[in-house]
């Protein structure tokens, strides 16, 4: 896996870093792409995680953010709709692009889901102070010699939502495609870093021990790869697991946990795993626990198991309890779920912008939020830190040079401490302690990989980081 890494990475390195670059040589990429061996390593549901076909590719090079918005689409609208502007089963419709950026904002009518509760409390106040500045700021892509306004970063990106704040203060907040400030929308592997935080959580309250085995909080891995693997290996994604996550290959096991996690009713002839927690007892290990990071989203499926054995609670009542009651969220958020109702942990979670942007902000704040700890010192210090660059350094992520992975989170160990959560298609969390600013954003952009959506948008925080330093001093 970890030669799959390096080879996708030097070939994604020679392919064009911007849209714009795309648009222009649209054919060239989907010829390249489809050679790539691992077309995702930041994997979310199974079901839905189609890599976007030629065709589908060759319609990025047409269709601009505005052409594929999904009001301009007319997707659904009517009663009912035009048979060509539905969308509905299978997933490799409702998963392509263009479709896929009305679908984002409706999981809830594609998927099983669990409500994640916010409770009957008030909703907590985000105070504003909007800089109609931040639109103009310019910056250089990665790799690029031109500039961009943060403006057209947007546009660039695909994006349906961005909210910045500084200081406490929203000075920035921008929607299009299927997103409004009431919408929800797909986190994807954002999902992931949620969980994180709930087990060090745990960690930090002496709940849960991550020097353990995983064995020793679930009896059922012990003969998988996960059971000689201990809590934190599975936490930072060193465990060694003999697991492929290659789209292209239809015999590949990522299908297989397609197939288990899948709540609809399995044909007579199926004869797999029929439930995540199933699937997750079958695989094998793979190499040394702890020498390197390999992203694979079974970690987080097999830590959230981890979590609700350890408490008698599973992840979606503690990310109800802990986190959306007490931050006072605007919104309940939904959860994706197997036939079992078990929480797709690894990238199930659809929310508000604003609600991304309350727990972000959190973060910042050491995990304080409104004169309440709501998240322990601790446990965010943990996360901030971020994991061993060397143990990441081979596995090919060559817009994060110097980075790493820790809890589910991925550090940057840039100049300015930013970590952030990352889920494809362009979601994220992004936390910049020294800039006193956190951005929360959703995106539809047409390919997977964050690496081709990074040298638009690292640059285009880091100018709106500097503007707001700049401003405070």
């Amino acid at each position: 896996m970890k030669n799959q890494a390096s080879a996708f990475s030097r070939q994604w390195d020679s392919l064009p870093r911007s849209i714009e670059v795309l648009r222009r040589s649209g054919r060239e990429l989907v010829d390249r792409l489809s050679s790539l061996k691992t077309l995702c390593l930041a994997a979310a549901f199974a079901p839905l995680m189609l890599v976007a076909s030629t065709g589908q590719l060759a319609a990025a090079e047409t269709l601009d953010a505005n052409e594929s918005d999904p009001s301009n689409m007319a997707w659904m609208v009517g009663f009912p709709p035009p048979a060509d502007k539905v969308i509905a089963y299978p997933s490799s419709n409702y998963f392509s692009f263009p479709r896929l950026r009305w679908t984002f904002c409706h999981f809830r009518e594609m998927q099983a889901t669990r409500r994640v509760g916010r409770g009957l409390g008030p909703r907590s106040v985000l105070p504003e102070a909007l800089d109609v500045n931040i639109d103009a700021l310019t910056f250089s892509p990665l790799g690029s010699d031109s500039t961009m306004t943060w403006r057209e970063s947007l546009d660039a990106n695909y994006t349906d939502g961005i909210l910045v704040m500084h200081q406490g203060q929203v000075v920035y907040e921008y929607y299009s495609g299927c997103l409004d400030a009431e919408g929800r929308h797909g986190a994807m592997s954002v999902t992931k870093s949620f969980v994180g935080t709930v087990a060090e959580i745990l960690i930090a309250e002496g709940a849960l021990d991550d020097a353990k085995l995983v064995s020793h909080y679930v009896p059922e891995l012990s003969d998988s790869a996960f059971g000689s693997a201990t809590v934190r290996q599975v936490m930072d994604m060193t465990a060694a697991l003999d697991y492929n996550e290659n789209y292209a290959d239809p015999e590949s096991d990522i299908w297989q946990y397609a197939a288990a996690g899948d709540p609809t009713p399995k044909p007579d002839s199926y004869t797999g795993p029929s439930n995540f927690y199933e699937f997750l007892q079958g695989v094998e290990q793979e190499g040394i626990h702890g020498d390197a990071f390999i992203y694979k989203s079974i970690n987080t499926d097999a830590l959230a198991w981890v979590i609700a054995r350890a408490t008698g609670k599973d992840f979606i009542d503690h990310l109800s309890e802990r986190i959306w009651k007490r931050l006072g969220m605007d919104q309940e958020a939904d959860m994706m779920i197997d036939s079992l109702g078990t929480p797709f942990s690894a990238g199930g979670l659809s929310l508000s912008l604003r609600d991304a942007a309350r727990f972000g902000q959190t973060l910042l704040q050491n995990g304080e939020w409104q004169g309440e700890q709501v998240i322990p010192a601790a446990a965010v210090a943990s996360i901030s830190g971020g994991g061993d660059p060397e143990k990441f350094s081979g596995a090919g992520y060559k817009t994060l040079p110097g980075g790493s992975y820790r809890s589910q989170w991925w550090a940057l160990h840039n100049e300015n401490g930013a970590y952030s959560a990352r889920g494809i298609h362009g979601q994220a969390i992004y936390i910049d302690p020294a800039a006193e600013m956190v951005i929360a954003r959703f995106a539809t952009f047409p390919i997977s990989f964050n690496a081709a959506i990074d040298p638009t948008s690292l640059p285009a925080y880091q100018a709106v980081a500097d503007y707001l330093v700049s401003k405070a001093d």
